[in-house]
């Protein structure tokens, strides 16, 4: 897929580190010109986009809030009057907290909620309209293979991911006839920043519970976002690919 998408602009939310990174850096390589989304760490961002500049193209970091909309319109903003329309999103912004039943407070819940769904809602309808008019659009959602089972230790994470594939499907299908598709990766446990808050027994029980006994790394995921950002999923609309080692196996 060299070059695949060249001369496309890419925003990726989320894009200083962990998963966002590692489909910034993919989406360079194959050609994109990336806006790197970030809220606090302008270095890491920063980072991210001289790893687009060593591929040959341009990067942009850009700081925002996502789950703010006067922030995620000034972004939108910036980005394509520097880079051009927004033709490729990556909603990957997100927080976890792992917490008890008892620890789920409204503002954990809240916060859940406004990180990990409504700015995937904000940014998607900030770029969608662009999408249709062009008659061309792809936006993938990194959801979490929490969104498909039980998490007592993650209830209003769980639940954010959940509507984020159903927010995927329902989208989908609203803007199909307008040749923008969406779909939705689901990761397993990756070895990201998320791991901070994980004990490690917790993953050593994960590992033993994964068929292919280890966990995920950014570039696992990226993978599956570059292919279905990309012509080789080009029959594949508001699906959830579930990436995860084999610890959730769907039919």
């Amino acid at each position: 897929m060299e070059l695949e998408f060249q001369n496309r602009t890419a925003l990726v939310t989320g894009g200083s580190r962990g998963i966002g990174r590692a489909c910034v850096e993919m989406l360079a390589k194959a050609g994109a010109n990336v806006a790197v989304n970030y809220r606090t760490n302008e270095e890491a961002a920063l980072e991210s986009c001289r790893r687009v500049q060593a591929a040959g193209r341009v990067g942009m970091a850009v700081r925002a809030d996502v789950s703010q909309p006067g922030d995620v319109e000034q972004m939108v903003g910036d980005v394509e009057r520097e880079l051009g329309p927004v033709d490729l999103l990556v909603n990957n912004a997100g927080v976890f907290d792992y917490v008890s039943h008892e620890e789920t407070t409204v503002e954990v819940w809240q916060r859940a909620l406004d990180n990990n769904l409504t700015s995937a809602y904000l940014v998607s309808w900030a770029v969608k309209s662009g999408m249709i008019e062009r008659g061309f659009g792809r936006i993938v959602n990194v959801a979490s293979i929490a969104a498909l089972r039980a998490r007592p230790m993650s209830i209003a994470y769980s639940v954010s991911k959940a509507g984020m594939v159903a927010l995927t499907r329902s989208l989908a299908e609203a803007v199909a006839e307008f040749g923008v598709r969406v779909n939705a990766v689901a990761p397993g446990l990756i070895d990201t920043e998320i791991l901070e808050g994980v004990s490690n027994d917790a993953i050593d029980d994960i590992v033993q519970a994964t068929p292919l006994k280890r966990i995920g790394q950014p570039d696992d995921i990226a993978e599956v976002v570059l292919f279905l950002l990309s012509e080789r999923s080009r029959f594949m609309t508001g699906q959830t690919l579930v990436a995860s080692g084999g610890r959730i196996m769907l039919p």
